[in-house]
């Protein structure tokens, strides 16, 4: 079916029409266009890994994807040519323990001890440097700037200033990456121009909206999950402040839910995971798994996608 598609849209670009079926007076139809919105969640955004799995196993290639946050981070692998296999055993890497996973992110190279690893630096904004992480990333891809990317990418960040989401899809991706990841207390803000950018999550944690227009079928995947009450009367600090980040976040989607809904939106269950835990990336896919069928079925309903 896929050939037809091809051969029917340069027959188009030949010819200036839609070709016709042979014995038939129908013309061929292209295929739908598709963006992929991925969206902002700290570590449960390792189920996008989950979704990208369908889109290979149907033969789908998204036209435009945009990202905020770790979706920014999974939408540059995967806009760079990784298939979703490969994307996971990048991350892959990061099992073993919480802190562990926490050090390959600030050193992909290096076994750090606590002391090593917690360098406080408030000069900067930022508990942790991101670099390392960002340089382990481009080890396994070649593209260095958008317009080298395989499928175009637009990403988010926040202006510290002005509290508006910045859309970035031209020039370098590694200070672009570092920006939308940008999560206040814990990586420091990032100085672009006259702007200090910061976390995507923050303006746009769902960036379905910059799809909308531009594609026939316009696909979000939201990752930021649900709190489910537990039998703990006290609550963590560092529950409670990721937890309220998460819940600005859901304000913003459902605010945006309210005004424009995206053609397909899918929610994986992300529950029991927290902002930093990417040493469990099974449990998350496997947490996952209905929210992908799910997709599945939602691509195969939109005008055949996958069917051959």
């Amino acid at each position: 079916m896929k050939r037809v598609w091809h051969i029917g849209l340069l027959l188009v670009c030949l010819f200036g029409s839609a070709p016709m079926l042979a014995g038939s007076d129908r013309p061929l139809q292209a295929p739908p266009t598709v963006g992929l919105a991925l969206g902002s969640g700290g570590a449960a955004g390792l189920a996008h890994i989950a979704m990208l799995q369908v889109f290979d196993e149907l033969g789908v290639k998204p036209q435009h994807i945009t990202g905020s946050s770790i979706g920014a981070v999974i939408g540059v692998l995967y806009a760079a040519g990784l298939s979703a296999d490969q994307i996971h055993d990048i991350f892959a890497d990061f099992d073993g323990s919480s802190l562990g996973a926490l050090s390959r992110m600030v050193r992909p190279d290096a076994r750090l001890g606590l002391t090593d690893l917690l360098r406080l630096n408030l000069g900067n904004g930022g508990l942790l440097d991101a670099s390392g992480f960002l340089e382990f990333l481009a080890s396994h891809i070649k593209a260095r700037r958008f317009d080298e990317l395989a499928i175009p990418l637009a990403i988010v960040a926040t202006d510290y200033w002005t509290g508006e989401p910045v859309v970035i899809s031209q020039g370098e991706l590694l200070p672009a990456l570092a920006a939308s990841m940008a999560v206040p207390g814990l990586f420091a803000p990032q100085p672009s121009g006259e702007r200090l950018l910061l976390d995507g999550g923050m303006s746009n944690p769902l960036p379905y909206n910059l799809l909308q227009g531009q594609v026939d079928i316009v696909v979000a995947i939201d990752v930021t999950g649900t709190r489910m009450r537990d039998e703990q009367d006290e609550v963590e600090i560092s529950d409670l402040l990721f937890n309220t980040f998460k819940i600005m976040q859901q304000s913003i989607i459902r605010a945006q839910m309210a005004a424009s809904r995206p053609d397909i939106y899918i929610k994986p269950d992300n529950n029991g995971i927290r902002l930093l835990h990417f040493n469990r990336i099974e449990a998350i896919l496997t947490q996952a798994e209905p929210a992908a069928a799910e997709l599945k079925q939602a691509l195969l309903r939109r005008a055949g996608l996958g069917q051959r």
